[in-house]
This record gives structure tokens, C-alpha cells and sequence, in this order.
């Protein structure tokens, strides 16, 4: 099929030139299996394409959409809206990655990017923005400065009317 049969008086043993078959075992897996102990283990929730979640999602840090989601309001660590994926709702996160449509209310505390074939639709809020040639953004940007304190003082800064002193 895929190899050529080996040359009579090889060396090697009857059946080394077959291929192991799908699911035996081999010799060295279980260390290739196991994940990585640098990174810590999130609580992740893949939403994968063709499949649609509506209603509210707790205690996942890690929200992957392929498919369409659509809450109210979710909250996690980390948003990653694959191409083709869809998120309808509102979600705050420390980082937002969005390859697919976001159509809602989004807070990133940290990091949003935007990728390429990403829609960002909508109201948006973050600390950190990147976007790729090709990627979308409609509707209002907020940039979140690194304190609410800093914030108001920003915005009063802004204002024409000074507070009286007293």
C-alpha cells in the first residue's frame, strides 16, 4: 500500500514495515499525552461548530465559541471566537480574541484582538486593542484606563466645570 515491502535478507524482524495499527500502544505515549505543567489547568467550555448554547454559563474561565452562544451575561477569564463562531449577549473577560462575530456588549480588562476575519458588533470596552488588516469593529469602542480612579480623573479632566473646593 503506502511503503514498499522490504528487500529479502533485511535485518529487520517480519512486520517492521508495517505501520502500528490506530489506538495500539506504543512505547513513549503516555509521556506525550500528558499536558504541560507550565501552564495551569483552566476550566474551558468549547461550544463546537454546529452546536448552539443559550442561557448563562457559570464557573468556566475559559469560553471557546466554534458554534453560537447567546447569554445575557457571562463572565470568565479568557473569550476565543473562533471563525464561524457567533456570540450574541453580553460577556466580560480579562482577554477577548475574536476570529468570528461578537454581537453584543464585550469588556476585555486586559487584551481585545480582533483578528482578520473577526466582527465586533456593537459596544465594546477594553484595556489593550489590536486589530488585523481585514477585522471589524461597528459600533461604540471604549479604551478602559489602568484604574478607576485614574478613569474619573480623566474624565473630569475632560469637563469643562471644576468641582468647588470647600
Amino acid at each position: 500500500m503506502g511503503r514498499a515491502p522490504l528487500p529479502p535478507g533485511s535485518s529487520l524482524p517480519a512486520g517492521a514495515g508495517i505501520p502500528p495499527m490506530p489506538g495500539a500502544a506504543t512505547r513513549g505515549l503516555p509521556s506525550q499525552i500528558q499536558p504541560k505543567k507550565e501552564a495551569p489547568e483552566q476550566r474551558t467550555l468549547v461550544v463546537g461548530r454546529g452546536i448552539s448554547v443559550q442561557g448563562t454559563v457559570q464557573d468556566a474561565e475559559r469560553l471557546v465559541v466554534e458554534g453560537t452562544v447567546e447569554s445575557s451575561m457571562i463572565t470568565a477569564k479568557e473569550l476565543v471566537v473562533m471563525p464561524g463562531g457567533l456570540f450574541r449577549g453580553g460577556v466580560e473577560v480579562e482577554n477577548a480574541e475574536i476570529a468570528g462575530t461578537v454581537d453584543g456588549a464585550l469588556t476585555a480588562r486586559g487584551s481585545l484582538t480582533v483578528r482578520g476575519s473577526g466582527r465586533l458588533l456593537g459596544k465594546a470596552a477594553c484595556h489593550r486593542l489590536k486589530v488585523e488588516d481585514g477585522g471589524q469593529i461597528t459600533g461604540q469602542l471604549e479604551m478602559l484606563s489602568e484604574g478607576s480612579a485614574a478613569a474619573k480623573t480623566a474624565d473630569s479632566a475632560a469637563e469643562p466645570v471644576k468641582a468647588i473646593e470647600g
